[in-house]
This record gives C-alpha cells, structure tokens and sequence, in this order.
C-alpha cells in the first residue's frame, strides 16, 4: 500500500546533513519526497510509497543522523500523489 507522510523535524536538525542523510536513506528506500530546511531552523520533509519503507523513514527522523539533536517530530498523513524521485531544497 502506498502512503504518503510529511514530516517537520524540530531541533538542531539544520547544518548536520540532516537532509542529504534523509535522501540517501529515501533512495535506498525506493521512497519518492523531497526534504528542506525551514525558515524557523526546523526541516521538513514529505516521503511517499511502501507503507513500511515510509515508516521507517519517519522512524529515522525522529533520530536523524549523528551530530542532529531531534527535540520534536510531528507527522501528517496526506493523500498520495503519484510522486516520483526524491529532491534536497
């Protein structure tokens, strides 16, 4: 089944290669999104495709890699959307 889950990661998420770990992980994955850093020094990012790929992908956020410091994660279903391929912005 395929879903799709945006996320917004609240911590010291930003300039610990947070997104380009989160990309990696979401190709492997097969896993279509995208991921950016917000204005606020939160990041966001939106994955879509297998159920279980997705949660463990939500599941690594709450985490993130070494050096990040993950203080709050809110997770949002939404509608699939057919997304393809993964971008960093």
């Amino acid at each position: 089944m395929t879903v799709r889950r945006r996320v917004v990661v609240r911590g010291r998420v930003q300039g610990v290669f947070f997104r380009d770990s989160c990309r990696r992980r979401a190709e492997q994955a097969a896993v279509a999104g995208s991921v950016r850093n917000l204005d606020d020094g939160g990041l966001e990012a939106v994955f879509e495709g297998d159920e279980a790929a997705v949660a463990g992908l939500v599941e690594w956020c709450g985490r993130g890699p070494s050096g990040a410091r993950v203080d709050s994660i809110d997770v949002i279903d939404e509608q699939p959307q057919g997304g393809r391929g993964f971008t960093v912005a």
